[in-house]
Parts: C-alpha cells; structure tokens; sequence
C-alpha cells in the first residue's frame, strides 16, 4: 500500500487512542488479561476493518504525542487504493490539534450525540460502532475505516490468486517446452545413440502436485462413499455378526522312556489292531505294539480357526476347524514330517472339521440363563481336570446348559445330554447278504453343581456328575467260522473305533474250530472290545482365593470311580492288565488286576488369565487312573503317553508375552499302576498365539 495510506490510517488509530485516553474510555473487565489483544482475534480474523490494539498501548493519564508521517516518496508504486485524507476528530474551540507537537490535547471533547446502531456478529464493526456512538469517531471515519479494510481484503485475495494462477501456467508452459523439444528430437535425424545415465524427470510444481493429491483424494472418497465401503456401518447385518477367531500353538516336545520297560510283547496297541485287519492270534507273529523303550523327540503344531455368528432371536451357530495328524478325538496335534502317516518332505497337513453348532438361548444375564445347543461343540460339563475328559475332546450331539442365581452369591447350575458315540455302518456287515443288527453306542450324561462367592475373595465351584455309557462294552459274538478275515462276527461294531491305552480287553468273536482252521490253531482272525461296561460317577471342585488379585491362587480336584465295574467277572475274559504269574496256580496268565477309580488334586498359583505383557502362573498336580476308571479314548493325550493305568504327577508354568502370546513349560512323569512295567516322562515347551 502508498505510504499516503498508512499515513491517514494511522493518523486516524491514533486520533481514536488519543481521545479514549481523554474521555475514559475502559475495557469491560471480560475482556482484560495480561496478554495483548483486546479483541480476540479469532472472531476477527480475515473480517472487514479488524483491528488489533495491544493492552497498555493506550495510555489513561500521559499525554500523547503522535509524530507526524513524512510524505509518500512513490504514491503511484503502491498496490493498495489511494486513500482520502481522515476528519480530524472536534474539539471545543473548533479548531484541528496540532499532531505533531507534543503539547497535550485540549481537555475538552464534544461528543456528539450517540445514534442506536443495530449489532453486528463481527466484533471490530461492533467496536466502530460504539466509537461512533459516544462521538469518538464520525460516521464518515468509520466508513472510511471499513473502506480500507475491505480493499486491503480485496487485494490480497488478488495476489494470492494471482500467484497460483502464474505457478499453474508456469508448470504448463514447462511441460510444453518438454513436450515440444521430445517432438523436436523426434523429427530431427537420428544419431547414434549414446548410453549415459542421465535420467530427465519432468519437473512438476509443488503447488500442482498439492493440487493432485487433493483431487485425487476427492476422487477416492466419493467413490467410497458411492460404493459403501468407505463407512463400517455400511456393512451388511450379517458380516457384523460374526466373530472369527483363531490360535496357533507350536510345540516341542521329548518322550523319555527310562530302563526297565516290558518290551517282550506285553503292550499290544489294540487301536491299531481294531481299526485295521483283525489280527491272527493263533500265529506266530506278534501283534502291532506301543513304543516304551525308544525316546522320541517331535516338533509339533497345532492351528485352529473359526467364528461365530449371531443369528438373532438368540439363535447363534459356530464353526471351527483345526489341524491333526489324525482323526484323533483328543488331539489336535499335527508332527512335522510324521513319518507313518500324512506329511514328511515338507507335505500339506490335513484340516479336519472340529466344531459345528446351533446354540439358542433364553434369558439375557448370565447368572439366569437356559440353553440348548446341537451338533459338535465344547465339553457342556464342568470339569476341573482331564483325568475323564480331554480338553481337545468334542461331543456329537445335544445338551441342555442352564443356571440361576437363587440368592446373591449362589448360582445353582444344571448341564445335561445324549451323544452319540459309535453309529453301526449302514451296509454291516458288507459282504453278507444278510446284514447285522445295529450296535449304536451311545452316552447319556446328567450334572448338578454350583457356584458360590463366599466373599469378594473367595470362590467355590463343585459338581457331581453321572455318565451312563450304553453298549461300549464288548459282547462276544454269535458262534462262527471266519474262512478270510474279512468274515465279520456279528459284534465286531463293539470294538472302539478310537483307543489310547489301558483299559481292559477281551476277545469279541467266537470262533468255531474245525477243520478249516485246523481246529482253532490257524485262521483265529479276531478283534477287541472294552471287558467292562461304563457307568462313571464324577465329583469336580475348584476353590479360587483372590485376595491378592490379580495374583490368584486355586485349588481343584476330582474324582471318578466306574460303578458298573466288576473285577470277578473282568476276571475271565481280559486278556491284559495282568499280574505276575502266581508258581502256585496251574495259570499261564496272572490275575486280573485293573481299578474302578481315578482322582487328581491340582495346586495354581499366579495370574488368573494371562492378559498382559510378564502376567505368569505355574502349577503342580498328582493323578492316580486306574486301567478301567474311565474310557481311555477320551481321557488325556499327553500324560504318559495318553491313556489310563497311569499315575504320576505334573509340573509346569506360562509367561506371557503379549496380550496374545505366550509360551508355557510343562514337565510329566508317569508310570503304570498295574500290569507290565511302564514309565515314561514328558517335556514339553509350547509358544502359544491367539487371536
């Protein structure tokens, strides 16, 4: 702007500062502070006639000298309008004060008569207007004060534009020089060409790039928008409802096997024999075994995945799948390299079906709830260890879940359901024309229990439990002769399609000895079965102490006994889990010495759930499970091996080292209860991640 502006515009603030000193003009006491602006420069900003006054600029009491401007030396170079000059604001005698001497100003003002201006939103007009209400400043000052203002406005909205528009046609005329020199080269004669390094990179403005990100970035959203996926909440009902979920776990693991084991024969792996061709016990050839002198290392991998998905009318469905070396109903471990069945040379591991249920629920608190639930799904029972049940086990079928809160602290619950075990293959037997009668397993469970807060710190969960097994023992069959092995007996569905080790065997076929199998000394194709039925009464406990949380320390235990057992009668049919030789008796086998009973007793202490960074918890515990105390296809698959028969105790501990990860330590010595000589020990070092 010409100096002959800033000249009258300063002429005029320092007219105004001058006769607010006089007349006692002060600031409403909102508007005071030990800063510097008067006028919150904020609301003013980019406004008509803003004007900014720093506090103590305005002197109350000292006379005010205001030097006079010296002339404008280039009035015509100046960008901003010419101004005109400013009314001299009126004293008492009529007369201008002289602004360049530094003779106080008269003492009398005539102000002149205010006139009600409407208010503006802006806060410096509101401030001319009051100026010009108390006669400060005329009408015609004020106006001229927007005036500037406006064209100083004007003006820099100018240059700014004026600047972008020259950037923009620089940038174009660049590109078009480049443009034309490549259309140039192109027309030119050839010339042979000479390999350099040198690359040529349009050079584009920053400004014009600014200007494409934007665009762009526009371009995007709108399209994001159009199709739906910019906005979560967009999404269809049914992708919200489901919840996926996922945990990996890699482990090694050693199996120790100390010296003294019975290896002459005295373990037979019934599994093997039951789910392949039925063994000839009449040869000389001894049937497949279980490795108890061998130590063994593995790596070992477990990957489960699924979700669940709520279906509204609280119906909800989940599905998970996992790894698994086999069909195995207790593990779902899968070995790298597994030598004797899929994997080795770095092939593809199989994913099986794990999970797949329908759930519905009545009630909304969780301390009164009632629900069903059908297909493949967790353990519905409370358990406090894995002397009966796995923790990988899952059960086919249907069960009822309920609680309810009776009085505050006590939550009586009640868990019921029927599964299917074993289904008799359609076509049994398959090369008679005549087929077999079904022999369906079954398992019908029933458990009552409840949770007590005794007080903020200590808390008792116990239940009882009672588990009829139907048709899971072995029954010999109808009288025959197998001419091949493929002969089936009418009770070879008895034999369990999965097993571990330690329970009870007998033979299930009865064969007939003739001439065809040289009167019962070749040819004595048979299969096992369970020698006792199960019916397993279970009593579970766990008593939490909380008192120094989130440190807990707990305390469970359990205990099982199979009441349908009946030594004598196991007696006469069991082929194994028998004792030494008594010299006094004209036997060739020992007595029978199996067990009804199984019971562990488990010590944590540490962190309830490992959901932090450090969080720790370590345990220790001692189990006793006697050959026929419960079924050993369904019981733990680690300790010693898997199985029953065992006892021994177990020591381990997890860290955590994330809310996600975590790795976990444990240490398992076993040995067998009766029978045979078995030992064997387990170390296993597990890194864990979930998600």
């Amino acid at each position: 702007m010409t100096f002959r502006y800033l000249f009258n515009r300063t002429r005029v603030l320092g007219i105004t500062a001058v006769l607010l000193a006089l007349a006692g003009t002060t600031r409403p006491a909102s508007a005071q502070s030990t800063g510097s602006n008067i006028i919150d420069p904020t609301a003013t900003a980019g406004m008509p006639g803003s004007i900014l006054v720093a506090e103590g600029s305005l002197p109350t009491s000292e006379p005010v000298n205001i030097p006079a401007p010296s002339p404008d030396p280039n009035p015509s170079t100046s960008t901003a309008p010419e101004s005109t000059a400013q009314p001299e604001p009126v004293v008492s005698d009529g007369a201008v004060p002289d602004v360049t001497t530094t003779t106080p100003i008269v003492d009398e003002v005539v102000v002149a008569t205010p006139v009600p201006l409407s208010p503006s939103q802006n806060v410096t007009i509101n401030l001319i207007n009051r100026l010009v209400e108390k006669g400060i400043l005329t009408k015609q000052d004020a106006a001229e004060l927007v005036k500037q203002a406006e064209a100083d406005t004007m003006v820099a909205q100018q240059q700014a534009a004026e600047q972008q528009a020259a950037a923009i046609q620089g940038a174009v005329a660049m590109a078009l020089q480049e443009q034309a020199a490549v259309m140039q080269a192109q027309a030119a004669p050839s010339e042979p060409l000479v390999m350099d390094d040198t690359v040529r990179v349009t050079y584009v403005p920053e400004v014009v790039k600014k200007q494409i990100r934007e665009q762009l970035k526009l371009d995007v959203m709108s399209q994001a928008k159009a199709e739906g996926w910019a906005n979560t909440g967009n999404l269809p009902p049914w992708v919200k409802s489901i919840r996926p979920f996922a945990d990996i776990r890699v482990r090694y693991e050693a199996d120790f096997f100390p010296e003294g084991n019975d290896n002459t024969g005295a373990f037979p792996n019934f599994n093997a024999i039951n789910t392949g061709a039925p063994f000839d016990v009449a040869g000389n050839q001894f049937s497949p075994q279980l490795n108890v002198d061998q130590d063994r290392n593995r790596m070992r991998l477990r990957a489960r995945f699924g979700a669940e998905a709520d279906l509204g009318e609280n119906f909800t469905a989940g599905l998970r799948i996992a790894t698994g070396e086999s069909n195995s109903p207790v593990s779902a471990n899968q070995s790298f390299g597994y030598a004797s069945g899929q994997g080795g040379q770095f092939s593809k591991y199989a994913i099986w079906l794990d999970r797949a249920f329908i759930r519905y629920e009545i009630g909304e608190e969780a301390k009164r709830n009632l629900g069903l639930v059908f297909g493949r799904f967790d353990n519905p029972f409370f358990t406090v260890s894995s002397i009966m049940w796995d923790d990988d086990i899952g059960f086919d079928g249907v069960a009822l879940q309920s609680n309810f809160e009776v009085v505050r602290g006590v939550t009586p619950f009640l868990n019921a359901g029927a599964f299917p075990i074993y289904n008799t293959d359609f076509n049994f037997s398959s090369n008679q024309p005549a087929k077999f009668a079904s022999e369906d397993k079954w398992l019908f469970g029933a458990q009552l229990g409840t949770n007590w807060q005794i007080n903020k710190d200590l808390n008792l969960t116990v239940g009882g439990s009672y588990f009829y097994f139907y048709n899971v023992e072995g029954k010999l069959s109808s009288p025959y002769t197998p001419l091949t092995q493929n002969d089936a007996g009418d009770t070879d569905g008895l034999r369990p399609s999965f097993a571990q080790k330690g329970n009870t065997y007998m033979a299930l076929r009865d064969i007939v000895p003739d001439a065809s199998n040289d009167f019962g000394a070749i040819n004595q194709w048979q299969y096992f079965g369970l020698a006792t039925p199960y019916q397993n009464v279970a009593f579970a406990g766990r008593l939490n102490y909380d008192r120094f949380a989130p440190f807990r320390v707990s305390l469970s235990g359990e205990f099982v006994k199979n009441v349908a057992f009946n030594s004598s009668e196991i007696n006469g049919k069991a082929v194994n889990n028998r004792g030494a030789l008594d010299d006094s008796l004209s036997d060739d086998i020992g007595a029978f010495a199996g067990g009804d009973t199984a019971w562990t007793v488990q010590l944590q202490v540490g962190t309830a759930g490992l959901e932090k960074r450090w969080d720790w918890n370590v345990g220790f515990g001692y189990r006793y499970v006697e050959s026929d105390a419960v079924i050993d296809g369904f019981t733990e698959s680690d300790f010693g091996g898997g199985g029953t028969n065992l006892k021994g105790y177990v020591v381990g501990g997890n860290l955590a080292l994330s809310s996600n990860v975590w790795v976990g330590v444990r240490w398992m010595s076993a040995e067998s209860i009766a029978g045979p000589q078995y030992k064997e020990d387990v170390l296993q070092f597990d890194l864990n991640a979930k998600f």
